[in-house]
């Protein structure tokens, strides 16, 4: 299952993703899929798109999404290990099978070495859950000592730091450390401290009273809180578990909501460690960065900072036994997956209330997600080389390629944007460096001891060991060669300060990308995904980075001003969509990623019709080149949600509900065009009203 992260996510602060976060894999076989399609056979359909997912009886204005899945939506189940399901989870399903196999392959073969070994030690450790009963709760007992060991408010200063380095994604901790690019000077690295300390997924849970599905939600987390701790043999489990929600909840009402924490102007607030204990008062800062080594440095970054000054405040008048009861539900929460069957099953009992699925994954699904966690790349690096051919990558640059030119056309062309802007807009777009499929140099795990006995020791190896590369790096220049999503990873991000576009290789397979599919569908599908990344560069916050990555502004006040009339109007549109009774898309909350797809898939359009060179495309299964090109994007975004999970995505997902998507057609008139979309249909929008940004 995907947790929410808790601590300080250095990545998201600095790059935009296309928008998926796994809820759980559904079964499929264990065998590896097959080899790719033979040369001139599409893996989907005639020409890479599933005509039999059509509903052909709606009309393409009154619903799109309908028209171009309805027939998959109806014959559809959520597997019962799903929150969600759609082509984003078919993908990353058939990636993990992938990946198992090569783990697996490695894990049984006596002559591995160097990465491949430590990553197949690391599978079989998490496997062996005879070994994990047998150890029982002791693989925690030193951990917990150090939490029951806290006495005073400089004790939990200190406790910040290890749990920001030694717990990883799934600790919580009202403030987190961590190291990242400095924004304004993407040459090096910096600390960086921000908000975090929320099990549940969003400060809404606790805070919108008049929600149902919030309040059994608190419910549940407070008996799961304390019956964590029950089964760590700690005492009064029931009333800890009331003490840490409200704990938790007092949090939330000081913290920065999500629309506040996309401003990277508002959250970079360099501040020298001496002042922090005047700006900040309440932790021991000397003590909190000194339990990772890091108490000499000049100067921190402050993410969130009013909210930060409440949080520190908390570490003195909140008492030390609630501490000790939050940080050890924090400990459990992290280590939960390594710890005994009673833990694994008191913690899916209650991501259930979260998500609504019925089934605990496959051991070996989360087995996959545990080495991809620790020794990513490792693992990835076995995938790479059965999984991703060389002439899939080609194709992919290729296309790439276009989209850059044809984004570098658009900026030519803006009417809205001054001269002495565009001229910079394009030497940014000329200063792109594409990513694709893996990394040029691996990392390099070779000093992480990894025991093919101890699974929890593993996780807390990989985690801390993480940290400490990122921490023994902040003198030396930052490493652009770096990646920042593992190849196996089913997805794709722009990040603005190293002006780069990453795309793995999982997420250039069908239906996103497939090299014998039509061109139109290809340009729709992985083209929109290409020109959503790039877009991110230039939307309401990746613009605020120059062409060297620099968080320095270089639009005219005029440029901010046009531009906001049509944030303004994305915000509006997106926030009239109703996904469940009652409950909106938060406009403002999902804007970036709402302007990615926008920009993204008039960019892949432009891209589409350059790469014709003047020649008419031919009609394919009875569609035009112009429909192919909307329904190969329309049918990535096939996605079928539970409730509760729904919800979750709503409250805490900075991206649009998968099936609200391709309404985005909306605003392109080649779509109307296309299809012939009427003013009487339901998403008929006016040439006035059509939302023309880039």
């Amino acid at each position: 299952m995907t947790r929410q992260t808790h601590l300080l996510n250095l990545l998201a602060a600095s790059a935009m993703t296309l928008g998926f976060s796994s809820a759980g894999l559904a079964a499929k076989p264990a065998s590896p899929p097959n080899a790719p399609p033979t040369a001139g056979a599409p893996a989907m359909g005639g020409f890479g798109f599933d005509v039999t997912g059509m509903d052909r009886s709606v009309d393409p204005g009154d619903d799109f999404y309908s028209f171009t899945n309805g027939g998959w939506n109806a014959k559809t189940e959520i597997p019962a290990d799903q929150a969600r399901w759609g082509a984003f989870n078919q993908l990353l399903n058939e990636s993990e099978v992938q990946v198992r196999d090569v783990l697996e392959t490695t894990a049984a073969n006596p002559a591995a070495s160097g990465s491949a070994k430590q990553a197949g030690d690391m599978y079989a450790s998490f496997m062996d859950e005879a070994a994990i009963e047998a150890k029982g709760t002791a693989p925690l007992k030193p951990d917990l000592a150090r939490i029951a060991g806290l006495r005073n408010p400089a004790d939990v200063s200190a406790l910040l730091g290890w749990i920001s380095r030694s717990a990883g994604r799934g600790g919580i901790a009202p403030v987190g450390l961590g190291v990242g690019v400095d924004a304004r000077n993407p040459d090096i690295y910096t600390v960086t401290v921000g908000q975090g300390g929320l099990g549940l997924p969003d400060r809404d849970y606790y805070l919108d009273t008049g929600n149902p599905r919030f309040a059994a939600a608190r419910a549940a987390y407070q008996d799961h809180v304390g019956k964590m701790l029950t089964l760590a043999g700690l005492p009064g489990g029931a009333e800890q578990g009331a003490a840490v929600l409200a704990l938790e909840t007092q949090l939330a009402r000081v913290m920065w909501s999500r629309e506040e924490r996309r401003d990277p102007d508002k959250t970079y607030n360099p501040t020298p460690t001496a002042d922090l204990s005047a700006r900040y008062p309440g932790i021991d800062w000397a003590a909190m960065l000194g339990a990772v080594g890091l108490q000499n440095r000049p100067t921190v970054i402050v993410r969130e900072t009013g909210a930060i000054k409440a949080l520190s405040a908390m570490v003195q008048s909140v008492p030390v036994e609630t501490w000790r009861a939050y940080f050890a539900y924090s400990l459990l929460n992290a280590r939960a997956g390594v710890l005994p069957k009673a833990f694994v099953d008191e913690d899916f009992a209650f991501q259930k209330v979260l998500s609504g699925v019925a089934v605990q994954r496959e051991r070996w699904k989360r087995g996959v997600g545990f080495v991809g966690g620790g020794l990513g790349e490792a693992a990835g690096q076995l995938y790479v080389a059965k999984y991703f051919p060389p002439e899939t990558k080609a194709k992919a640059d290729l296309l790439v390629r276009n989209l850059l030119s044809a984004m570098r056309l658009r900026l030519q062309n803006l009417t809205w944007m001054a001269p002495e802007t565009k001229v910079k807009a394009i030497a940014k777009i000329d200063a792109f460096r594409p990513k694709i499929g893996y990394p040029d140099k691996w990392t390099d795990y070779s000093a992480i001891p990894i025991a093919r006995d101890d699974a929890y020791g593993n996780l807390s190896r990989t985690t801390e060991a993480g940290f400490d590369r990122d921490a023994k790096r902040i003198d030396l220049p930052t490493d652009r060669d770096e990646w920042h999503m593992n190849p196996q990873t089913v997805n794709a991000y722009a990040n603005p300060r190293w002006v780069e576009i990453v795309f793995p290789a999982a997420i250039l397979r069908p239906p996103f990308f497939d090299p014998k599919a039509d061109d139109a569908v290809n340009y729709g599908g992985i083209g929109a995904v290409i020109g959503h990344e790039i877009s991110h560069h230039f939307d309401d916050q990746g613009r605020k980075y120059d062409f060297k990555g620099r968080l320095l502004p270089w639009w005219t006040d005029q440029d901010v001003t046009r531009f906001k009339t049509y944030t303004d109007r994305v915000v509006a549109q997106y926030s009239a969509y109703e996904p469940l009774p009652g409950v909106h898309v938060k406009g403002a909350n999902t804007l970036g990623e709402n302007m990615a797809d926008l920009a993204g898939l008039n960019v892949a359009h432009d891209a589409w019709i350059i790469s014709l060179k003047g020649r008419k495309p031919p009609v394919i299964g009875g569609f035009t080149g112009e429909q192919r090109f909307f329904l190969g994007f329309a049918q990535v975004w096939r996605t079928k949600f539970r409730d509760a999970a729904l919800q979750r995505a709503l409250a805490s997902d900075e991206h649009t509900p998968g099936m609200y998507r391709p309404y985005v057609v909306r605003n392109l008139d080649a779509w109307y065009a296309a299809f012939g979309v009427k003013p009487a249909t339901k998403f008929y929008l006016a040439p006035a009203d059509r939302i023309k940004v880039w």
